[in-house]
C-alpha cells in the first residue's frame, strides 16, 4: 500500500498521522495555507529587524540577557550563536523514531504561522525527514521550559550544517549528511534560531510515542488477565455489563467487555460452576477488580491523548508573532507543565498495570491461592518452575513504582533565576521508555504463567477467543515440563506483546 501524504498546516495534525510519519513512511509537505500564514508573520519580523524598537529574540539577547540590544549587522550572528551555545545536551541519544517525531512536530508547530520564520525553515526540516538525515540528539539536558532547548538545539544544529547526524544508518558530521542528501543548510535570519529551539517538541515526541505503546500494553493486559482468570478458575460474574452501567467509566466498560468476550465458551469455567465443585464466593481483587483497575488506566491514557491532541497543534515558542495586528508578544507557551503532568499520568498508569499483573502472577504461582501445582511445575521440589519468574515480575514492578514518582512537581531555577519555575517535562517523558519495557516483560510473564496454568486443566480448554492468545504464547514458548532457563521465553513473548498481536485479538 502506498504511503499516505500529509500536508502540515499547524492546526490539524493527529496522533495517528504522527504515527504514519514516524513508522509508516508517510510523505510530508507544507500546506499552501500554512505557507501564506508563515509569510505574513515573517513580514512582521523583517519590519522589526529593520527598525530601532527593541523586540525580544529579534534584536535583543535571550533569557536573562533580554535587556542587551543587538546591532542590526549582528542579528544573523545572534541566531547562529544561540543555536551553537544551546547545543550542550548529554547522555544517550534519542532513538530514531523519537527523533523523527521531534522533527515532524517542530515543523508542524512552525507551520502554524506564529513563529515568524520563513517557509524554507519548515521545508528544510521536512527534507531532512524525507531523506533520512536524523540529528544525533542527546536525551538529557532539558528542564522543560523554555521548552526543550538543548534537544531542539541539537536538531537545529544539523539543519544549519553543523552537529552530528545519521544518514543511511551511518553517523557523520551534520553538514556532510546534508550534502549527501542534497539538502542546502539553513542560513538563519532574525528570530529563526530562537524559533527552532523554543518549544515542547522533545517531551511531546516521547510522550506521544509512549502513549501508543501504553495503549497496546493496556489491551494486552486485558488478554493476559482473561487467561489468568481461567488458569485460576475465576468467575466472570464480576464483569457483568450491569455492574459497569451503574458506575459508567468508559474504560471499565471496555475491559469488562473484553474479558467476557475472551472467556466466552470456557470449558474450564463450566467445569467448576457448580457450588459443590468450587465453594468460593468471590475472587481476589486482582481478578474481580480487573475492569476497575485496567479501566482506570484506559481512562487515564485517554485523558493524556486529549492533552497531546492540543499540544500537537500548538504554537509553543516565544515571542509569538501575530500578523493581523503586527504585534510580537512575549508569553509562556513554551512551558511544559501540561505535558509533564501528562507524562506523570502515563507513568502512574503503567505502574498500576504492572502492579495488578504481578499480583495475578503471584496467585498463579502460589500453591495456597492457585489450586495448581506449586510454582506451576508438575514435579515441584526437583523443579522450581515459575518461582523466579514471579520474582522477576516483582522486581520489575517495584522498580516501576519508584519510576512513577512525579516529576512535574519538581522545579529548579535556571538562567539567572529568570526561568525560575520549570516543568521537568523531558525527564518525566524520558523515564517512560524504561517503564514500557519493564511492563512489557511483566505482561509477558503473566501470559507465560497463565498458559502454563491452563495447560494443567487440559483437556479442558479456555474461552474460544482466549485460545487464540494461548496459541500465540505456545507458538514461541512450549509448555514447561521441567526446569529450563525462562529468559528466552520471556523475551520471545515480550516481542509478540510489543508487536501488537495480542492487542489485535480484541479488534
Amino acid at each position: 500500500m502506498a504511503a499516505k501524504s500529509i500536508a502540515l498546516t499547524g492546526n490539524d495534525l493527529t496522533l495517528d498521522q504522527l504515527y504514519q510519519i514516524v513508522y509508516g513512511g508517510a510523505d510530508v509537505a507544507l500546506a499552501s495555507s500554512a505557507r501564506e500564514r508563515m509569510e505574513a508573520s515573517r513580514a512582521v519580523v523583517d519590519r522589526l529587524a529593520q527598525g530601532n524598537a527593541a523586540a525580544y529574540g529579534i534584536n535583543t539577547g535571550f533569557g536573562a540577557l533580554a535587556s542587551v540590544r543587538i546591532p542590526h549587522e549582528q542579528i544573523r550572528e545572534l541566531q547562529l550563536n544561540l543555536v551553537r551555545s544551546h547545543a550542550c545536551g548529554v547522555g544517550a541519544p534519542l532513538a530514531e523514531d523519537e527523533t523523527r517525531a521531534m522533527i515532524a512536530l517542530r515543523a508542524n508547530a512552525l507551520a502554524k504561522g506564529f513563529s515568524g520564520v520563513r517557509p524554507i525553515v519548515v521545508e528544510t526540516l521536512l527534507a531532512m525527514l524525507a531523506r533520512g538525515v536524523l540529528p544525533v540528539i542527546p536525551s538529557q539536558g532539558s528542564v522543560g521550559a523554555s521548552g526543550d532547548l538543548a534537544p531542539l538545539a541539537h536538531l537545529a544544529l544539523v539543519a544549519i550544517g553543523e552537529g552530528e547526524a545519521t544518514y543511511n544508518g551511518t553517523k557523520m558530521p551534520g553538514g556532510e549528511a546534508l550534502q549527501k542528501a542534497g539538502i542546502a543548510p539553513l542560513e538563519l535570519e532574525a528570530k529563526e534560531g530562537l524559533a527552532l529551539l523554543n518549544g515542547t517538541q522533545g517531551m511531546l515526541a516521547l510522550i506521544s510515542l509512549a502513549v501508543r505503546e501504553a495503549e497496546t500494553l493496556a489491551d494486552t493486559a486485558d488478554v493476559a488477565a482473561a487467561l489468568s482468570l481461567d488458569a485460576l478458575r475465576g468467575t466472570p460474574a464480576a464483569f457483568d455489563e450491569r455492574i459497569s452501567r451503574i458506575r459508567p467509566y468508559p474504560g471499565q466498560a471496555v475491559t469488562a467487555r473484553n474479558l467476557i468476550h475472551l472467556n466466552r465458551g470456557s470449558e474450564i469455567r463450566e467445569s467448576h460452576r457448580a457450588p459443590e465443585k468450587d465453594s468460593r464466593v468471590q475472587d481476589a481483587y486482582s481478578l474481580r477488580c480487573t475492569p476497575q483497575v485496567h479501566g482506570a488506566v484506559r481512562d487515564s491514557l485517554s485523558q493524556v491523548r486529549t492533552t497531546l491532541s492540543i499540544e500537537l497543534n500548538a504554537a509553543t515558542d516565544n515571542p509569538l508573532v501575530f500578523a493581523e495586528s503586527g504585534e510580537v508578544i512575549s508569553g509562556g507557551n513554551f512551558h511544559g507543565q501540561p505535558l509533564a503532568m501528562a507524562a506523570d499520568q502515563v507513568a502512574v498508569a503503567l505502574a498500576t498495570l504492572a502492579g495488578i499483573c504481578e499480583r495475578r502472577i503471584e496467585h498463579m504461582t502460589n500453591p495456597h491461592t492457585s489450586m495448581l501445582p506449586p510454582f506451576l511445575t508438575p514435579d515441584p521440589g526437583i523443579n522450581s518452575g515459575f518461582m523466579i519468574a514471579q520474582v522477576v515480575a516483582a522486581g520489575l514492578t517495584s522498580e516501576m513504582k519508584a519510576l512513577a514518582a512525579p516529576h512535574s512537581v519538581d522545579s529548579i531555577p535556571t538562567s539567572g533565576d529568570q526561568e525560575d519555575y520549570v516543568s521537568m517535562g523531558m525527564s518525566a517523558a524520558r523515564r517512560l521508555r524504561r517503564m514500557l519495557d519493564a511492563l512489557c516483560n511483566v505482561i509477558a510473564i503473566e501470559l507465560l504463567a497463565a498458559a502454563q496454568g491452563i495447560d494443567f486443566h487440559s483437556p479442558l480448554q479456555t474461552g474460544t477467543e482466549a485460545r487464540k492468545a494461548f496459541a500465540l504464547v505456545r507458538s514461541v514458548s512450549p509448555v514447561v515440563e521441567k526446569d529450563r532457563a525462562l529468559a528466552p521465553d520471556i523475551a520471545a513473548v515480550a516481542q509478540v506483546v510489543a508487536s501488537g498481536k495480542f492487542q489485535k485479538l480484541l479488534r
